[in-house]
């Protein structure tokens, strides 16, 4: 069939009459006499173009159109009036109408309008679709670059086996979504994808959450509680941020990796697990080696395959593409009808260098949309940082955490703190602040003061208790 028609007019009369024309081309078609009924179908069937009366009591045909946009992006709206003026045609286009059509109706007009219109939304989903074979077959990976391709060969050459995976890359690069490619690609992915942060739980629940315990194995210890290595057995397990794990946890881990085989808390035998592991890190492993804080053994363990994620600013060409992803889900999200970004917001956004990588982008695409008052995003919704076509903090600041993280905040930013504020309160302001300038991404805030992740987390639990 051609695809699923609804058309909407508050005359009986009209509604019979297109009903029969569609459906003597196979169309399906839905029919509705008022805007308020078409929403209510919306929500309930797939519809590929909507064909609406403009003027109707109640809901206008142009105040559906915008309904429309939020509760089925995908379909296209055509309008049809007897009282066409160009100034009705033009709004209804800049709200997003794929065409205007004046009453009475030509037959052979109406079809023409809509088979153009179901043509577009075809390639549009098929555009959507190559976008996702291009990114590996993941929908949640968009974009076409060369590096972003080069990345996801080498991740579907490696899915199929058992190897252990590590993932390096920058800050907010999406470790997590490819993590979730190389499942998605092996012959685990009807198996459970289980993640688990290493630097956002503390030592002293790290080994429960990744062993599991016994009834009993301490205070609180009430019932026997599965691991996630147990909870990953026969499918995958996600140890993100792995360079934070402290060396005692690097050596329970490393057993692991090596035996095949985990000990609850509290326990007294050994289970069997089968799980393949991806490791994630945005440090440098091998100069923590050289340190002395990784374990050779347990970075030659995770690091049979390495895969290094290229940064936004290498991936050329995408950030277009996944600024329209974004727009479309959280335009989606919110309920707003979003047509995507001015040639200022466009340009803006290809200027920028994105030191945060696709979580900023994916940040700043957010904060645009629900505070954008036209639905297309304009320069003015964009973050200061966007605009200004930089980022205002700089890392590299040599004196311990609060002279490091004073430094990257003293270029375009100041802190005053009074005399007698004592060490630990500087340092959580500052954290605090350098945290506000990186949209909440302790990762980067992390990266910028030059101090572990874990240190982040210590120091904001430290402020809660």
């Amino acid at each position: 069939m051609p695809g699923t028609l609804l058309v909407v007019d508050d005359e009986q009369a009209n509604l019979d009459s297109l009903e029969r024309v569609f459906t003597r081309e196979g169309y399906r078609v839905l029919l509705a006499a008022k805007g308020e009924t078409a929403l209510t179908l919306l929500r309930d069937e797939p519809v590929d173009v909507v064909l609406t009366d403009l003027m109707m009591p109640g809901m206008s045909g142009q105040e559906l159109l915008r309904a429309v946009k939020a509760v089925a992006p995908e379909a296209e709206t055509v309008l049809m009036t007897a009282y066409g003026t160009v100034e009705a045609a033009v709004s209804a286009m800049k709200d997003g109408a794929y065409d205007f059509l004046t009453k009475p109706l030509k037959r052979h007009a109406v079809l023409k309008s809509v088979a153009q219109a179901l043509e577009k939304r075809r390639l549009v989903q098929e555009n959507r679709q190559l976008r996702a074979r291009l990114a590996g077959g993941t929908t949640s990976i968009v974009g076409q670059s060369p590096a972003l391709r080069s990345t996801l060969d080498l991740i579907a050459q490696a899915a199929p086996s058992s190897a252990t995976v590590l993932l390096l890359g920058e800050s907010g690069t999406g470790k997590e979504l490819f993590a979730r490619a190389v499942h998605d690609h092996s012959g685990r992915a009807q198996a459970p994808f289980v993640p688990i942060n290493c630097a956002a739980i503390p030592e002293t629940i790290l080994e429960s959450e990744l062993f599991g315990y016994e009834r009993g194995a301490f205070t609180g210890a009430v019932q026997r509680k599965e691991g996630r290595f147990e909870r990953a057995n026969g499918g995958t397990l996600f140890l993100d941020e792995v360079g934070e794990l402290t060396l005692p946890m690097q050596v329970k881990l490393l057993r692991v990796l090596q035996e095949g085989e985990i000990e609850r808390l509290g326990g007294t035998g050994a289970i069997k697990v089968d799980c393949r592991v991806v490791a994630a890190t945005n440090q440098d492993l091998t100069a923590r080696v050289r340190e002395g804080k990784f374990r050779e053994d347990l970075f030659y363990r995770l690091n049979v395959i390495q895969v290094v994620l290229p940064p936004l600013r290498d991936r050329e060409g995408d950030v277009p593409l996944l600024a329209d992803h974004f727009v479309a889900r959280f335009a989606a999200k919110n309920g707003k009808p979003m047509r995507g970004l001015t040639a200022a917001a466009q340009q803006a956004l290809a200027a920028y260098t994105w030191p945060g990588n696709v979580r900023e982008l994916e940040n700043a695409i957010e904060r645009a949309v629900v505070l954008s008052r036209n639905p297309e995003i304009d320069l003015s919704d964009l973050p200061e940082q966007v605009r200004a076509g930089g980022p205002n903090l700089r890392a590299g600041a040599p004196g311990g955490l609060a002279g490091q993280a004073m430094q990257a905040l003293i270029e375009g930013r100041t802190l005053t703190v009074p005399l007698g504020t004592t060490l630990d309160e500087i340092e959580l302001r500052v954290i605090l602040e350098t945290l506000r300038h990186a949209n909440e991404d302790k990762n980067l805030a992390a990266q910028l003061l030059k101090i572990s992740v874990r240190t982040i987390y210590r120091k904001l639990n430290r402020e809660k208790e």
